[in-house]
């Protein structure tokens, strides 16, 4: 008779203790990104971006104390607590995070500038209805930007020029990421280079990425990119008339996107006098045209990232942009 515990049993413990953590790892593994959690940091263009860093937070609630935590260039973290109305824009400082708390904390109304600065962060924030002349984020003249877990809408019951855009980057701003955001029911989504007559600014830079985003019933610009270089890839676009605009000369790699009920998903040949250039590969188009006049040259961005297959877009996009998924 055994008096003992089976001898075999600490090695089999063992080795369900192996075995479960392998299969953890092997989980983690193939979890989409918005399962594995938010990064921690931008990807692509906007990479080292850094905003307040490890500074203090602030956490404000009204629009005068937004303004002061976010005037000036020292580092700072600045967190937006409930719906704050604007009329026009904010200016935000250099070495600055913005930070919605919880999912329903942001403005209303106007938006947000960052004009003339650099290395700033917008997380987690509602951002809705930004009448013109105001966009809900304007970059201008800026470098180093992380704009990541946002929720961009307006509405399509007034005229397109009612509200202005969700996203416009301009005037050589350079080393932008959008990542991880949703953009609904609007006309004009995102605009990179305001003007056809801009060249001697913008050649050379408005380099741009955009990845997991949710565009759903924007009309148009998603994105519209006029002399820089954008890398739009891992995006869901849902119910647009025009989709990805390349235009001016702009180089556009499009990669493992899905496009749903969108006649024109990527074009390079509308409203400017000079067209653009893209690069397609591993789309689902779900039936979309493209317009192709001119294929480009950018194929291989300059940084690290990996891009899930197009198979999975859908479900790591929906279960993970917007504000309230960080």
């Amino acid at each position: 008779m055994r008096t003992g515990p089976p001898p075999t049993r600490p090695r089999r413990l063992a080795l369900a203790t192996a075995t479960a953590a392998a299969l953890a790892v092997t989980t983690a593994l193939v979890l989409p990104q918005s399962a594995a959690g938010a990064e921690t940091s931008a990807i692509g263009y906007g990479a080292g971006t850094t905003g307040g860093g490890s500074a203090a937070a602030v956490t404000v609630s009204t629009l005068d104390a937004f303004k002061t935590a976010v005037t000036g260039n020292t580092a700072k973290v600045v967190r937006v607590s409930g719906l704050i109305s604007l009329s026009g824009q904010v200016d935000i400082g250099s070495n600055t995070t913005v930070l919605g708390v919880g999912s329903a904390s942001g403005f209303t109304g106007g938006g947000l500038r960052l004009k003339k600065v650099t290395n700033v962060v917008v997380r987690n924030l509602n951002i809705s209805k930004p009448l013109k002349p105001s966009d809900g984020i304007t970059v201008q003249a800026s470098t180093k930007v992380w704009i990541d877990h946002n929720s961009f809408s307006a509405d399509r019951d007034h005229d397109k020029d009612y509200y202005d855009g969700l996203l416009d980057i301009n005037h050589a701003s350079d080393s932008v990421t959008v990542s991880w955001n949703t953009f609904k029911d609007h006309f004009k989504g995102s605009l990179v280079g305001h003007s056809d007559n801009n060249a001697s600014e913008d050649t050379g830079h408005l380099h741009v990425t955009y990845h997991h985003n949710y565009f759903s019933n924007i009309y148009s610009r998603i994105p519209s990119l006029r002399f820089g270089t954008g890398h739009f890839y891992d995006n869901y676009v849902v119910g647009a008339e025009t989709a990805v605009h390349s235009r001016m000369g702009a180089q556009m790699l499009v990669e493992n996107n899905v496009f749903r009920s969108t006649p024109v998903a990527v074009t390079t040949n509308r409203d400017s006098d000079v067209d653009g250039f893209a690069n397609l590969r591993g789309n689902d188009l779900g039936g979309a045209a493209t317009e192709i006049s001119q294929v480009g040259t950018f194929t291989t961005p300059p940084y690290s990232y990996t891009a899930e297959p197009a198979s999975t877009v859908v479900a790591s996009v929906t279960g993970g942009a917007g504000a309230g998924k960080l």
